[in-house]
């Protein structure tokens, strides 16, 4: 934690610095100071590896993010991000095992943390893909992960409009939650859409993240815990049913979440294809609280 802590405050100092002399908000100075280390301008003194440099880098964004409140602006915490790389490596064991290379996309990648987070635990088995319309967001995980030495492809647009990504192997997305505001193009381009008003952008973002599956690839969404509970709830169930298997229901401590409401569980859906068959038992568990870890390890020993 020393070394995180040493590399926070290299970043800190530095995004500091250019706040005060480019009159920029925090996160603007952190770019500029993730730039400049890549640049070779400004380089923290010592050793780091990839996750050294994720998570001091995933503090100072924190801490931008506190300050500047925005709704798009959060960031999957790494404890859900090592739960979801756990389960993608369990999916995955025998692809990994044979040494074959995994493609993995985040329709919502943010800052990147999720994905550069699953990335770092598979190791260089796997090639990474992002969408993201936020300028400042992308740019920020752009230079991460490049810092990181991680193979990511980004893509500054809305995701659910058409995307020029070739069908990946995997897909994990902590889902933006709210309505999608074009009503028009989502009842003419998706099948889960509501009949009158607006549709559950994350609902959304679930059939267009299937879509860019190949046959057989998986899913790895982070979800409202409540999200079958909606009024909406029966086109996305209709959706899931005759489109996909649902491999995982995974519901999460409440006490990861500031509210009750706000509560997520990981969704695991496998899309259906010719030689694609359901499984006999579908995971259904709950995360114990992560301050006991023998409860912990009893969980993951049973989703081996």
């Amino acid at each position: 934690m020393e070394k995180i802590e040493q590399l926070f405050t290299f970043i800190d100092g530095e995004a500091g610095r250019f706040v005060e002399s480019e009159n920029v908000t925090y996160l603007d100075g952190v770019l500029e100071a993730l730039n400049n280390w890549i640049s070779g301008e400004k380089i923290p003194e010592g050793e780091w590896d990839r996750n050294d440099i994720r998570k001091g880098i995933q503090l100072a964004l924190l801490k931008g993010m506190r300050e500047s409140a925005q709704v798009n602006h959060q960031m999957t915490p790494d404890s859900l991000g090592l739960i979801v790389g756990y389960l993608v490596d369990q999916f995955f064991e025998d692809t990994l095992a044979e040494n074959k290379t995994i493609t993995m996309l985040d329709p919502a990648i943010g800052t990147g943390n999720l994905l550069l987070t699953v990335m770092n635990l598979i190791g260089d088995k796997i090639t990474g893909a992002g969408v993201e319309m936020d300028d400042l967001l992308i740019q920020i995980a752009a230079v991460s992960a490049d810092l990181q030495q991680q193979p990511v492809a980004l893509y500054h647009q809305n995701a659910l409009m058409p995307l020029l990504i070739d069908p990946v192997d995997a897909v994990v997305c902590d889902v933006p939650v709210g309505y999608y505001p074009d009503e028009e193009y989502a009842n003419k381009h998706y099948e889960i859409h509501a009949e009158e008003g607006m549709t559950y952008a994350h609902h959304l973002f679930i059939e267009k993240a299937m879509n860019q599956l190949r046959e057989g690839g998986y899913g790895f969404f982070l979800v409202p815990s409540n999200i079958f509970e909606s009024e909406q709830a029966r086109h996305l169930f209709a959706y899931v049913k005759a489109n996909t298997w649902i491999q995982a229901v995974i519901q999460l401590p409440s006490n990861l979440f500031k509210k009750q409401q706000l509560s997520k569980s990981i969704f695991v859906l496998q899309k259906k294809g010719e030689n694609v068959k359901p499984v006999k038992d579908v995971l259904l568990a709950k995360v114990p609280t992560l301050s006991n870890p023998d409860a912990l390890e009893q969980f993951f020993c049973t989703c081996s």
